[in-house]
């Protein structure tokens, strides 16, 4: 009898292997990285290799290591501990930029001092304080100023500090910030077109709607300061219950920039990039990769992906695919997809703060 349950123990393993792994579309692979990156989030590529990630809960930052360039991690060093949400971070000119929920960091020639305990130093601190949505994403712009998303201190609020609900560019130089986008709930995702330098950006709809209420959204900027509907309106049309009767008093008209993209309500799109790579195939040149991190509170979950995004030739999304499921298996969870980046050969990694991985994806062409 021992035996027989030592058996079926092992068929269900077996079993539990193929059909739990991560599904991409043919001639792609998924391959683990790198393991135990506690609660990996953003990552960032430095000029030498060297991929450092931000972590939420953990408050750490690691830098991840291939020594001998098989695409395979060889080291995970902690870089620093005991950080307020590091959850984001970027490389700029040899500098690592992390940002804790109240200010941003540099870390001054990072390749050369991560496995010194560096110290860095503070170069903004004029951001709230507020825990709730408080993480941040970082990236530079091609204007060479940070940008830094400010989510709001609830799920749904109208805030008299004018900073939360917006997106910021800084000039790390001068200090001086400019609102790049506001009424926007929470964006942990964005990148710039290749072509148009145009910014877009992911933002998780509100919640206790229902299920399928409001959409989530992918946005694209188009002018300095677009305001984008928050706390008034979510999706293309769905009125806020509290403060949809506010609009047009506060704002003073009904306007906002609609989403160029709804998508399912819940999925939580968090990192997001235009493929520049030249990897995989041309179908996938300057398309959109956005990682959702998937559902909380729903009753079904629904997310726990990466999903691909096309654009038309006016450079409007006219599409969406699955490109990495399988982890979600009825209502248990094998994945949780943050962030985002490219290789230097094109292929793609996507960080998992929920199994503390990170995942490769590479494409080979078929033998003729």
């Amino acid at each position: 009898m021992k035996i027989w349950r030592i058996i079926q123990l092992t068929i269900f393993s077996l079993f539990c292997s193929v059909t739990l792994a991560a599904t991409v579309p043919e001639n792609f692979k998924i391959e683990v990285f790198a393991e135990n990156v506690d609660g990996a989030r953003q990552m960032a590529l430095s000029d030498t290799g060297i991929v450092y990630v931000g972590s939420r809960r953990p408050g750490k930052v690691h830098a991840v290591i291939d020594t001998n360039g098989d695409f395979k991690a060889d080291k995970t060093i902690l870089v620093i501990d005991e950080l307020y949400m590091p959850s984001g971070l970027t490389y700029k000119d040899g500098d690592l930029y992390v940002a804790e929920v109240d200010k941003i960091l540099r870390f001054k020639d990072i390749d050369k001092h991560y496995d010194k305990s560096p110290k860095p130093e503070v170069i903004f601190d004029n951001l709230p304080d507020k825990s709730h949505h408080g993480w941040k994403y970082l990236k530079f712009g091609p204007d060479n100023k940070l940008y830094i998303p400010i989510g709001v201190p609830c799920n749904v609020c109208r805030e008299a500090d004018e900073r939360f609900g917006t997106i910021i560019a800084l000039d790390v130089k001068s200090g001086e910030f400019e609102y790049v986008a506001t009424g926007v709930r929470n964006s942990v995702g964005f990148d710039w077109h290749p072509d148009s330098k145009e910014l877009w950006f992911t933002d998780n709809g509100r919640d206790w709607l229902g299920d399928d209420s409001p959409p989530c959204e992918l946005n694209r900027v188009t002018e300095i300061g677009q305001f984008f509907g928050f706390p008034y309106v979510h999706g293309k049309d769905v009125p806020d219950p509290k403060f949809s009767k506010r609009f047009k008093k506060d704002r003073g008209s009904m306007d906002f920039i609609a989403p160029a993209w709804e998508f399912q309500a819940h999925v939580a799109p968090l990192g997001m990039l235009f493929y520049q790579g030249k990897q995989f195939p041309q179908s996938y040149q300057n398309s959109i990769f956005v990682a959702q991190h998937g559902s909380w509170n729903r009753s079904k979950k629904v997310g726990y992906k990466i999903v691909n995004l096309q654009l038309d030739e006016e450079g409007k999304v006219a599409s969406q695919q699955d490109f990495v499921t399988g982890w979600l298996e009825g209502e248990e969870v094998f994945g949780r997809p943050v962030d985002l980046i490219h290789l230097s050969d094109g292929s793609l990694l996507i960080s998992d703060d929920g199994f503390s991985k990170i995942y490769r994806v590479s494409y080979a062409k078929p033998e003729n």
